[in-house]
């Protein structure tokens, strides 16, 4: 898909430069061309007002820069010519075709391209005129003008050609590292997925077993009971981020109590890690007030606090703090644990991205800090992770409730 893209985006791009040279070309022709014409045309009749002299040349007028010569009935019926010297007026048969070819048209000037002359009638008192020049050089600059414009044509087309495969990759490239995360993300929804459908699937099947008595069947009921919850909550995850990625994420933004939010966060978890042997520290700054879904804000709390739960080290101090800087207040979760390396810092809010596989509590999917990253991009804020000294520290960075 992304190579056919590309070669549509190439496609696209060099049918838009082709259109584009054509008008540009075209119109450099046609103006130079009819700047030519109104020229030579204007010098042809500046050449109409000099004294008609048979058989003596004549000196060009200042404004007429070509040579041309004049054409005139006489009283009598006769084609008489003058001329500057340029042309041989000598062969009566050419000047007899030229002067009928002239004198019958019904246009005021014209072109016999046949002999590359241009002609402009005239009315004098001694009769009608043409006045004949030569557009040889017009043509052969006009000639030059096309053979200049095909080379810089092509080879604008090759710069051009080049330059939109890059600016293909370029355009692309987003598309393409979307398209990879697309597909590593379905990848790992049903990885994540069929652990849990093959123990349903397992446990249905032994139920039908007619060889289990009732105590061994409630232990199989439980057991898809638990496994279903789990389910639910992997696939409530995935809705969520769903929802967040195309925009339909229902967020109610509103002034909301940080302060007291996050005392209501942190309570529930404290039985929690008094029963995992760890101790939950927390200082919370009063009065602080930011806009955004109260619910949702409070997820980010709960996320950092039950990841700290899983990661922390046995019979360690967990610390969570909400505190004012400046226009901004920051939240953040401590725990002493394994150190995260540079690496897993870049990739740690990546969707199913956990650092150790096997090391990884059973019941977490790698979705929460991805879904408290996209909270907080929301809401205007920031979310990042250190690791320092054996301590991991995730800091989420919101801005205060303007009160001015």
């Amino acid at each position: 898909m992304i190579k056919t893209l590309k070669i549509k985006f190439v496609v696209v791009t060099m049918a838009f430069v082709t259109v584009m040279l054509a008008v540009i070309f075209g119109l450099v022709y046609y103006f130079t061309k009819t700047n030519l014409e109104q020229e030579n045309i204007r010098m042809l009749r500046s050449a109409a007002a000099v004294p008609f002299r048979p058989d003596r040349p004549d000196k060009l007028p200042e404004d007429v820069r070509m040579p041309f010569f004049t054409l005139r009935t006489s009283p009598h019926g006769e084609i008489e010519a003058s001329g500057n010297g340029y042309f041989d007026l000598s062969d009566e048969e050419f000047i007899s075709e030229l002067a009928e070819i002239a004198f019958s048209s019904s246009e005021q000037t014209g072109i016999i391209s046949e002999y590359d002359l241009r002609f402009c009638k005239s009315h004098t008192p001694m009769g009608e005129a043409v006045v004949f020049a030569d557009i040889s050089n017009e043509k052969a600059m006009l000639e030059n003008l096309v053979r200049n414009c095909i080379v810089i044509s092509v080879i604008s087309f090759v710069i051009f050609f080049g330059l939109s495969i890059l600016l293909a990759q370029w355009a692309v490239r987003p598309v393409a590292k979307a398209w990879e995360q697309q597909r590593q993300f379905v990848a790992d929804a049903s990885h994540e997925l069929k652990t849990p459908l093959t123990v349903i699937i397992t446990n249905a099947e032994m139920l039908r077993n007619a060889d289990f008595n009732e105590e061994k069947r409630t232990v199989l009921s439980e057991n898809l009971l638990t496994v279903s919850h789990r389910m639910r909550e992997l696939v409530e995850s995935l809705l969520e981020l769903a929802r967040a990625d195309n925009g339909s994420s229902k967020t109610v933004f509103t002034e909301t109590d940080l302060s007291s939010l996050m005392n209501e966060a942190v309570l529930p978890f404290e039985p929690i890690y008094f029963e995992k042997g760890l101790e939950l520290d927390y200082s919370i700054e009063d009065g602080i007030s930011v806009k955004g879904d109260s619910s949702q804000l409070r997820r980010t709390a709960e996320i950092l606090l039950d990841n700290a739960l899983k990661y922390a080290s046995p019979n360690s101090k967990v610390n969570f703090k909400l505190e004012k800087h400046g226009s901004y207040c920051v939240i953040s979760a401590s725990n002493h644990g394994d150190p995260i390396s540079r690496a897993d810092l870049k990739n740690i809010f990546k969707r199913f991205y956990r650092i150790d596989k096997s090391r990884s509590t059973p019941h977490s999917y790698g979705l929460g800090l991805s879904i408290a990253e996209n909270i907080v991009t929301e809401h205007g804020g920031k979310i990042r992770a250190e690791s320092e000294n054996g301590l991991n520290t995730f800091y989420i960075r919101l801005p205060l409730v303007n009160k001015s």
